[in-house]
């Protein structure tokens, strides 16, 4: 079994250890031998999909679809990886200059060493790997710190990588904060963390003390905007199904929707239908329905219901939804008006299936209403009018958007960059983003001889030559034609290199 005991922090610290050694190897792999080590990865994954999909049952009442989308996003990583790796390895040539010429100028990507990654509960089988592969493909040794708050998909996970891995190359520490704060001090090169703010801190202090690099990916409160414009039926569609799914616990769900005052009424009428045709269990209720998972455990429940209490006690209106019960971790899909800015659910991420709506009149108001707050995540505008989403596009700053949909933007396009910005993250997820993460992008300038130039000229004593072309760079300028330039450069001769 692929876990180390928290019990025995030494422990921690020797796996470090071995994983260190193996990264100085894992150097001289090739762009094949990574891809070979993805597949056998994957097809474990695919493997343990019966195991995959019971965790998630057990730990969220999850269904199997919501699960094997998890499963989904990883073969597109998988694909995507294994087509382009060989591409990303090589060399990546760039343009000269003047003050390059007889040189040649590229770009290495080198593997950062060893990896960690303390990842979280919603999408443990995602947050997992989608790290993991970019690493890999890399070259890093990469451990891996599963949620302890779904404990059988940690179990699942170090059982899978420790039947394709040992544990000096690929590891799984199951444990709770104690055993994260352990890894934290190892002298980690990179660090991955997906989760809150508040362990995103403790990440980012312990990052420090070792000089580490660090992906954050941290969620915030994700806007909605409705343009008086938009298809009001289409946008709370979307915006329920955003909402709702995984009972709230998303990090791109959107916590609050900031809706033209004239489409306000209807969008929330709206937003109510499709909630329940969704999730109301076919008429029996939302308790009823295969849909709607529970929020993960007793704590995180307390502190949804709380915010709940709070904006009703301070004179929120609940337009639908609102019923809860602790036993079952049951919270119903919920929509609340007469929004006040004192109220906790508009100052905390809520991660639940609650939705605020606000009113506006004009655009200044939206973005006057988002700055309040820290950089989300993800943001959402919905409208027909080119002009207000371009406006509402230029005057906000989010990790990522949707236009006219929402909860999309992630695992569907290995080419786009995943992340936030600022306390809602930085660093980039996804295809080749990840592996850039997880290497050092390392400057190679190789010497070489122009015909007709001297190239002692730039040491001293300077020859008048050599101040005349200065003087000509700082005032004609460094730039040529790109064409002229590569053709300049093809004359250069290497040095004699043996």
């Amino acid at each position: 079994m692929n876990a180390v005991l928290k019990e025995n922090p030494s422990t921690i610290a020797a796996l470090y250890g071995r994983l260190a050694i193996r990264a100085q190897s894992l150097v001289d792999t090739t762009a094949e031998q990574r891809v070979e080590k993805i597949r056998k990865l994957h097809k474990a994954i695919m493997d343990a999909r019966p195991a995959i999909l019971e965790a998630g049952k057990k730990e969220l009442r999850l269904v199997d679809l919501d699960i094997d989308a998890q499963l989904l996003m990883v073969k597109s990583e998988v694909d995507f990886i294994v087509k382009n790796l060989a591409s990303w390895m090589a060399p990546q040539p760039v343009d000269g200059t003047l003050m390059s010429l007889g040189k040649k100028c590229y770009v290495h990507y080198e593997p950062k060493g060893v990896v960690l990654h303390v990842s979280t509960w919603n999408a443990p089988i995602a947050e997992a790997f989608i790290p993991a592969l970019g690493a890999i493909a890399a070259g890093c040794t990469f451990c891996l710190k599963p949620s302890e708050l779904a404990p059988l998909s940690a179990q699942v996970l170090a059982d899978l990588v420790g039947s394709v891995f040992s544990d000096d190359e690929f590891a799984v520490v199951n444990g709770g904060a104690d055993v994260a704060q352990e890894l934290l001090r190892q002298p980690f090169n990179h660090i991955f963390y997906i989760g809150g703010h508040a362990v995103g801190r403790i990440i980012m202090k312990a990052a420090a003390e070792h000089f580490a690099t660090v992906t954050l990916e941290m969620g915030g409160k994700n806007p909605t905007i409705v343009d008086a414009s938009a298809d009001v039926d289409d946008a709370a569609k979307k915006t329920a199904w955003g909402r709702v799914c995984n009972a709230g616990q998303v990090c791109l769900a959107p916590d609050y929707a900031l809706v033209h005052e004239s489409v306000m009424r209807p969008f929330i009428d709206a937003l109510g239908k499709h909630m329940t045709k969704m999730y109301g269990g076919d008429g029996k209720g939302y308790r009823h329905s295969e849909y709607l998972p529970r929020i993960v455990n007793a704590r995180h429940f307390a502190r949804i219901k709380a915010l709940l209490d709070d904006a009703i006690a301070k004179g929120a209106k609940v337009e639908h939804g609102g019923e809860t019960d602790e036993k079952d971790l049951f919270i119903a899909p919920t929509i609340l008006s007469g929004i006040k800015p004192e109220m906790r659910i508009m100052q905390e991420e809520i991660f639940g299936p609650i939705i605020c709506v606000l009113p506006f009149a004009r655009r200044e108001d939206v973005v006057r209403e988002i700055r309040q707050r820290p950089k989300p995540l993800g943001s959402y505008i919905f409208a027909k009018d080119r002009s207000a989403i371009d406006w509402f596009l230029k005057h906000t700053s989010s990790g990522s958007t949707s236009i006219n949909h929402n909860v999309i933007q992630a695992g569907i396009n290995p080419m786009l960059p995943f992340g936030g910005a600022n306390a809602s993250g930085m660093g980039r997820l996804g295809g080749r983003y990840t592996f850039l993460e997880c290497s050092n992008a390392r400057a190679v300038v190789e010497d070489g001889a122009m015909p007709g130039v001297d190239g002692d000229m730039m040491f001293p004593p300077y020859s008048k030559k050599y101040a005349q072309n200065i003087e000509f760079m700082l005032n004609k300028g460094l730039s040529l034609p790109g064409w002229l330039l590569k053709a300049i450069n093809k004359l250069r001769k290497p040095l004699d290199v043996r």
